[in-house]
């Protein structure tokens, strides 16, 4: 089973936002889903640094990335827990990606084509997450 890590720059300053990330987060807890939050004292470049020496395939949250709606994206997840990979989705610093070549070729996905403060984009993602294992589930979470 494939392992999934959702990767945040800092903990959320905004508590409203911290509060939902840690619920969402403890929601998943049994899911194969964990999310690591990395000290926003580390530069651009040293997140990005420690993010690339993971094992698994890295995913970065960008604007310009692959955009599915809900039901896709509950899909990915799905593929992602059956595959023995890790995969590890990171939301970028609040000055966003650093310019390195290591960076380029690495698949990215988009939560929009309108830019989110990195707080926002974490609480939008996590919730994503959950709201694809719910689908998985068959819940009745998701309303579509």
């Amino acid at each position: 089973m494939g392992r999934i890590t959702l990767h945040v720059h800092g903990a959320p300053r905004e508590r409203a936002m911290n509060t939902l990330i840690e619920m969402y987060a403890q929601r998943l807890q049994n899911r194969g889903i964990r999310l690591e939050v990395h000290a926003s004292k580390l530069s651009s470049v040293a997140y990005a640094e420690r993010l690339l020496a993971q094992s698994g395939t890295l995913y970065l949250l960008d604007e310009a990335g692959i955009q599915e709606d809900s039901v896709a994206f509950a899909q990915r997840v799905d593929a992602w827990a059956l595959s023995s990979d890790a995969v590890h989705l990171a939301i970028g610093p609040a000055e966003g990606w650093p310019d390195l070549e290591s960076l380029s070729d690495l698949p990215r996905l988009s939560l929009s084509t309108m830019t989110f403060p990195h707080e926002l984009a974490a609480v939008v993602l996590i919730e994503q997450l959950y709201r694809a294992t719910e689908i998985s589930r068959g819940s009745k979470y998701h309303k579509a």
